[in-house]
């Protein structure tokens, strides 16, 4: 077990030896879940390409990703 400093904005540093071993690269997105008494981070699955939609469903996608921004701001 490794101990990490919380900074001010919430940011820690993974150690060097699991961000190697997990392939945790700069860009890498985590995902996080939170238990009782318990944060667990997970190398989330790196975006593929996938089909091409349509406009409408490519507006509900932008739609939706910036309501999502203004909830995490």
């Amino acid at each position: 077990m490794s101990l990490v400093r919380v900074k001010r904005k919430g940011q820690v540093t993974l150690p060097v030896e699991i961000r190697r071993k997990m392939k945790i690269d700069e860009g890498s997105m985590l995902e996080v879940k939170q238990d009782a008494d318990a944060i667990l981070l997970k190398v989330a699955p790196r975006i593929e390409a996938g089909k091409v939609v349509g406009e409408k469903v490519y507006k509900e996608i932008i739609a939706e990703l910036d309501d999502a921004r203004r909830r995490w701001r």
